[in-house]
Order: C-alpha cells, then sequence, then structure tokens
C-alpha cells in the first residue's frame, strides 16, 4: 500500500439512494515527489461475483439476457447478454454466486471455481468482480430463472455453443465486459478448439 501518497481532505456524500455516491478531496504526492490536490467522485455499490456456466460435451454455455438502463441511455436497444451475477451483500462471493446463478437462471451448481478478480470500471466505480465458472448438466435446471422481479429483474435464459457466443461477440450482440472476459476464458482453457492431426 502507498499510504503515504494519499492525503484525504474532504468526503462529501453526493446521493445513498440506490447506492453511495461520494465526492473526495485529496492531496496526492506524484512520482517526483511534489503534491497536487484532486477531487474524484466515487459510486459504492459493494461487490459482486459473475459466473460462466458451461458443458464439454455440449461445448455451450449458458447466458441471459437482460435490460440495463444505463446502456439504453447510451445509444444501445438495452437488452445486454450477460453472464449470470449480482452483488455479494454480505455474502462470500462462493454463497452469492450460487444463489444467483439459481435465481437468474434456475440452474443449481453444487461446485463452483474462481478463476480470477477485477476492479471493472476503477476510475469511478469502487466495485471488485470475482469470476466463476461451474460445469453445468442439463437436467440440473431446477427452477425458470428470470431473476426476483421485486428487484425489477425480468430474465431470459439463453444456451448458445461457445462458438455461436464468440460470433456475437465478434458481431458486438454481446458486449458486456464480463461476459467477455469469461468467454475468452472459456475458449482459452475450459473448452479449446480441437486440434486434430491428419
Amino acid at each position: 500500500m502507498h499510504d503515504d501518497r494519499v492525503k484525504i481532505r474532504k468526503v462529501e456524500v453526493l446521493s445513498d439512494d440506490w447506492y453511495l455516491l461520494k465526492k473526495t478531496t485529496f492531496d496526492y504526492r506524484r512520482g517526483d515527489g511534489s503534491w497536487q490536490t484532486l477531487t474524484r467522485e466515487t459510486y459504492d455499490r459493494g461487490n459482486g461475483a459473475t459466473i460462466l456456466l458451461y458443458n464439454r460435451e455440449r461445448r455451450s454455455v449458458i447466458l441471459i439476457r437482460q435490460f440495463r438502463f444505463p446502456t439504453f441511455g447510451n445509444g444501445h436497444d438495452g437488452f445486454l447478454i450477460e453472464t449470470a451475477a449480482g452483488l455479494l451483500d454480505h455474502a462470500s462471493p462462493e454463497q452469492r454466486i450460487r444463489a444467483e446463478v439459481e435465481e437468474e437462471t434456475g440452474y443449481s451448481v453444487s461446485e463452483v471455481r474462481k478463476v480470477f478478480e477485477a476492479f471493472m470500471s476503477p476510475g469511478s466505480v469502487t466495485e471488485k468482480l470475482y469470476f466463476f465458472v461451474a460445469e453445468y448438466a442439463p437436467d440440473a435446471r431446477i427452477g425458470d430463472g428470470g431473476g426476483l422481479q421485486a428487484e425489477g429483474e425480468d430474465i431470459q435464459v439463453l444456451e448458445l455453443t461457445l462458438e455461436r457466443a464468440m460470433q456475437m461477440v465478434a458481431s458486438g450482440e454481446i458486449a458486456d465486459g464480463k461476459t467477455i472476459m469469461l468467454l475468452q476464458y472459456a475458449q482459452l482453457h475450459l473448452l479449446p478448439a480441437a486440434t486434430g492431426v491428419n
């Protein structure tokens, strides 16, 4: 940690409605030793977890489609194709993602494996996201999924081949960062293309 390079001067709460938006003024010691006063706004929504369900035999993945208003406000139709995800809400990443994947996709998974963690928008959002993968069996779908209506979720569940999903990344049909990261991980490590010898 470089605590000696940052001195907090003032923290103001700008909004505490959906999540917490703060404005912080701080002194930052630059690499040349000089000090600079900066102001940044940070949005704190807590940490989250996301998961890619995959099936080796089918070479398939489970994704979801749901409406995301911020993307709608930025020229997209708002309906993003994503991996199942959710905020931790004081649970461990493993506990939360097991519950979230069942709520959103209807699939029950017993074993989840964390593959990495990342800050997704570190210029303004404090959230750290934990990335998981899990193998699914077609008969492990114990519900319809769809998310929780009380949370405004209206989720469609998609089963796609990895090849089709990667085509959708290339065409822009899949434009969600966390999903692209997990699909690329699957292509490299979970479901690599077969290399036959002639």
